[in-house]
């Protein structure tokens, strides 16, 4: 069982992808992992780690030779495997997208539960909480989408010249982001050069903030009045086409 552990660590297969790949929870493969040879394992779990590693004994451990070949062949194996166990946990909830789609949101949410799994720092769940901000805004921030482009097309994913969106808008966004990008890692800016612009950017957001909560005072308000006038308490199932309208009344009348 030492040489299986060392072998899976020269791959650098996590134990949480393993675990998926043969079905079991992490704590079960750590139980598999703990015994002292394979055929303590259930034989279709050990079955299934022969197909990975392509062998078809435990001996068979003793003479593999992990070179970027073999560790290539394995990951192929390795993803095919997890993308099918947790296509079955998860397609059951998007019967109602069509076949891209639905690979596309497996991968993700897959992708997202294995990174959470794996790394429980402050770090990670702060990177994975602005990144639904990030989703959430993007129906109303189209730079948001130009941002994701150009991080395709940067780490290699996607042919630089592609423009999936507004053609124009997305090549002059791309261009600025490249120049501040290498502005950055160049080291041609320093916290001391760039402490007003970034003062600036603080009293922006503080501005948008001032007047989304004016916005929302403005409409609470509304929303008192055209509930008093109508005569009801509150808004429910029943009134609330006729309040939102009585709303859209009480605000038209201060143009």
């Amino acid at each position: 069982m030492k040489e299986l552990n060392n072998i899976l660590a020269e791959l650098g297969i996590s134990k949480v992808r393993l675990a998926k790949y043969l079905g079991v929870s992490r704590q079960m493969l750590y139980n598999y992992l703990a015994t002292n040879s394979l055929s303590e394992w259930p034989k279709e779990k050990a079955v299934r780690l022969f197909s990975l590693l392509d062998i078809k004994n435990e001996e068979e451990l003793l003479s593999l030779k992990v070179d970027g070949e073999y560790i290539i062949a394995v990951e192929g194996r390795l993803n095919e495997g997890v993308k099918d166990t947790s296509n079955k946990e998860v397609l059951s909830d998007l019967k109602g997208f069509n076949k891209k789609e639905q690979e596309l949101l497996t991968d993700i949410i897959n992708l997202l539960k294995e990174k959470l799994a794996e790394d429980k720092s402050k770090d990670t769940y702060n990177a994975y909480r602005y990144l639904y901000h990030f989703l959430q805004s993007m129906e109303t921030t189209k730079e948001l989408s130009y941002i994701l482009a150009y991080m395709s097309k940067a780490l290699g994913f996607t042919e630089p010249m592609e423009f999936a969106f507004h053609p124009d808008q997305q090549f002059i966004f791309e261009s600025i982001l490249f120049s501040a990008m290498t502005l950055y890692h160049n080291g041609g800016a320093s916290r001391n050069k760039l402490a007003e612009s970034h003062r600036r950017f603080v009293q922006d957001i503080e501005h948008k903030n001032e007047e989304k909560l004016s916005r929302t005072q403005e409409l609470n308000t509304a929303k008192v009045q055209a509930l008093k006038e109508l005569g009801y308490t509150e808004i429910n199932e029943d009134n609330a086409k006729e309040v939102l309208e009585k709303i859209a009344e009480i605000q038209s009348r201060k143009v």
